[in-house]
């Protein structure tokens, strides 16, 4: 199978069209059996609750070449399950795990030339999502969905090597208590984006929310989940039931005690105890590990031991052999991998 003539070493992480999705649509209560497309362009009534009433929820996931050249998609029924979870508290008809996870298939198969080659550090970003799409006006539920699978090249995170960023204390709450903070809806995400841009002018690469409750728990970042190192080499990760559950963060964990031996913590994070730890990072499908090199709270900055020079070490243990699980450099848990077939 021969690759798109693409610039692989030069990808950068942003959309580019691809030739096949797949889509199926619910209607009259059942999703119909659904088709791979080469249509990119969705055609909906101006009254779909996904325009009035943002009913939509999504996923991301990634496809690799492996080192043995086999193309392979990471813990996906993870995301087919979170998913579930999601459409559940929006109301949307659920995609059934096994059908997601063989859209996820025929989507990478049908566009093998497009997943990048072993070693160009780039990777098919997936992105599955549902949405309302028949028209409401009161404010109810939608009684028609589609769901769509589409994938892009992209480009590593970073360009030029894992460099930590200085994050702010955000004065915004990302999700109230009892809301929908643990689920992957698109209005999070959208209730996220004055407070990123707001961030970025004022010279930072992210935000740590706060509990909205008390502001004295540490939450999440807009897209990410926070993981801390403590001096004495533990690993902590924030437990609350207004953060997602991210797969990266969950597969962290299982590495951080199976394959490096390290003490795992899932608990609540005072943020008066974020100044003790000797590394802290952000964790998800893009970037893998986002090593933190300094949290500013309203002029007062936290600086981490690790430093702004380069990545922590036990976050860079991490990294590495969670990414090297990924690409088939270390061998997998039982089912983490998932092989896509091509002709």
């Amino acid at each position: 199978m021969e690759k798109k003539n693409i610039d692989w070493a030069n990808l950068t992480f942003n959309y580019q069209p691809t030739e096949k999705r797949y889509i199926s649509n619910f209607k009259d209560g059942a999703w119909d059996e659904g088709c791979l497309s080469d249509d990119p362009n969705v055609v909906i009534n101006e009254s779909a609750g996904v325009l009035q009433y943002a009913q939509t929820c999504f996923e991301g996931l990634k496809a690799y070449t492996t080192e043995d050249g086999r193309i392979v998609t990471f813990r996906p029924d993870l995301n087919a399950e979170r998913m579930i979870d999601t459409a559940k508290r929006l109301e949307i008809p659920a995609f059934p795990k096994e059908r997601f996870l063989d859209a996820v298939d025929n989507v990478v198969a049908a566009n093998a030339a497009y997943v990048p080659p072993y070693g160009s550090g780039a990777s098919l970003y997936l992105r599955p999502f549902i949405f309302g799409s028949s028209a409401v006006i009161g404010v109810c539920p939608a009684d028609e969905f589609q769901f769509r699978l589409f994938c892009t090249p992209v480009g590593p995170y970073f360009k030029s090597g894992i460099k930590p960023i200085t994050i702010k204390v955000s004065d915004f709450d990302r999700a109230a208590p009892h809301g929908t903070g643990h689920i992957k809806a698109g209005l999070n995400y959208a209730m996220s984006l004055h407070a990123i841009v707001t961030a970025h002018e004022e010279g930072f690469a992210e935000n740590m929310y706060l509990d909205s409750a008390t502001r004295t728990y540490v939450e999440e970042t807009g897209g990410a989940n926070f993981i801390f190192i403590t001096k004495d080499n533990k690993l902590v990760t924030p437990k609350s039931p207004t953060i997602l559950p991210s797969v990266t963060r969950r597969s962290l964990e299982v590495v951080a005690k199976d394959y490096l031996g390290l003490e795992v913590e899932e608990r609540p994070v005072a943020f008066k105890e974020v100044k003790d730890f000797a590394e802290c990072g952000l964790c998800g499908t893009a970037a893998v590990i986002s090593p933190v090199g300094k949290i500013v709270d309203h002029g007062n900055e936290i600086a981490f031991p690790s430093g702004m020079d380069e990545i922590g070490p036990t976050l860079k243990k991490l990294y590495d052999t969670l990414t090297g699980i990924q690409m088939g450099h270390i061998e997998a848990p039982e089912g983490w991998i998932r092989e896509i077939k091509t002709k």
